[in-house]
């Protein structure tokens, strides 16, 4: 939100504290402040004026106690224009009584002040906890997006059943490069579940807060596996009608030069220059003659091959509701 404060403190009742804020410069006071008071902070506030995309790391700096930061870039935007959108990134960090948030998104802001992600926050007992909550709320954009990008992919499967036209697949293509996107946006999150564990081991068992993060991540997972398999299908069923396509263009082709394989060879030997050839000084007489000729052999050619059954149902006239 725009009028928000730079800092923002959050006091949990639980023992520890969100401590959320916006950094334009990171010369600011704020940001020298945080050195000052969480000195295993030092290491990730250095490092974020050169971050400049995910980031995630799991250090023990006592040995014994572990922390967490990183960086995560993520889209608001639930529609895809382009195949690209402008992402957000948020730096956060896990300690043992404090989490520590930088340039969260308004949008995001907004959203955890509200009553049930304000409870769900405040009845978090670690650090930790609370960062799962915040980011099953931005994992709730992924969950947009998809609903997004599932009416785009049935638009295309409706196309395609009616009409898969020669610029389909280039709707195909992009709702790959589309899905891509979320996926590549989407994977730092399920590092972080590893991450996680990594840092405190079987104590996330019982975390209510990371198994709901889980579980969401998995449905997001499950989509993205799922629709990946349907643009495969996709793109099999169109190259699989290019092929038949092909093949029925290139059999026609054939039978229509054997068709008219009587047709070129009568008038390649009467267009020969010779003066005994017969008919040909006949004048209209001759000149019906040879056409009776060329059409009753075309015309009996089509006849034969057409009763072995060469041609098939190359030359018969496809419904309008097909397929192909």
């Amino acid at each position: 939100m725009d009028d928000r404060r730079k800092i923002r403190v959050n006091e949990i009742d639980q023992g520890w504290s969100w401590i959320d804020l916006e950094v334009k410069n990171w010369d600011d006071p704020e940001v020298r402040q945080l050195n000052n008071d969480y000195p295993f902070a030092a290491e990730w506030l250095d490092m974020l004026p050169k971050v400049e995309s995910n980031y995630l790391s799991v250090r023990f700096p006592d040995g014994r106690e572990p922390i967490i930061f990183g960086s995560l870039l993520y889209s608001v935007v639930e529609e895809i224009k382009d195949g690209t959108s402008d992402c957000e990134m948020m730096h956060f960090f896990v300690g043992e009584n404090a989490l520590i948030t930088i340039n969260l998104d308004a949008n995001t802001c907004r959203v955890m002040e509200q009553q049930d992600h304000r409870a769900m926050l405040y009845s978090c007992s670690r650090p930790i906890d609370g960062l799962f909550v915040l980011t099953r709320t931005i994992l709730h954009y992924f969950h947009s997006g998809m609903d997004r990008f599932e009416q785009k992919l049935r638009r295309v499967e409706e196309t395609m059943k009616k009409r898969n036209h020669k610029h389909l697949m280039d709707r195909i293509l992009s709702a790959r490069f589309e899905l891509l996107y979320w996926s590549n946006l989407f994977i730092p999150f399920m590092e972080l579940i590893t991450a996680a564990r990594e840092a405190y081991l079987d104590k996330m068992d019982d975390s209510v807060p990371f198994k709901r993060f889980s579980y969401r991540a998995e449905r997001m997972r499950g989509l993205v596996k799922h629709y990946e398999k349907e643009i495969d299908t996709l793109i099999s069923i169109d190259d699989a009608v290019s092929a038949f396509r092909g093949n029925d263009i290139m059999k026609t082709l054939t039978i229509m030069t054997a068709i008219f394989t009587p047709a070129t060879v009568i008038g390649a030997i009467w267009g020969m220059n010779f003066n005994f050839l017969p008919w040909v000084k006949q004048g209209i007489f001759g000149f019906l003659l040879i056409s009776g000729l060329t059409l009753f052999t075309t015309v009996g050619f089509y006849v034969w091959i057409k009763a072995k059954g060469w041609t098939g149902d190359l030359l018969e006239v496809e419904e309008e509701d097909s397929n192909l």
